[in-house]
């Protein structure tokens, strides 16, 4: 047996698809905050000990590199 779902109805916004989303986010969120207290810690301690060094790529860092003077002559 299938469930239906409503047509598309052109360029406009559908709402009974909207309201499935929201509901849906709804949803996910209610079953992902007991989750809060394990995931923030885990992610700090990974950020803490496991997380390289995260390395900035600038103009002026590639300037200083390539020996090119500031004024650009």
């Amino acid at each position: 047996m299938s469930t239906k779902v409503a047509e598309s109805t052109g360029y406009g916004p559908n709402f009974q698809m909207s309201a499935f989303g929201y509901i849906m986010a709804a949803i996910l969120v209610v079953l992902a905050l007991p989750l809060l207290p394990v995931l923030v810690p885990a992610y700090i301690i990974w950020r803490a000990f496991f997380a390289g060094e995260k390395v900035e790529h600038s103009f002026e860092s590639w300037r200083k590199q390539s020996g090119k003077p500031r004024n650009g002559s």
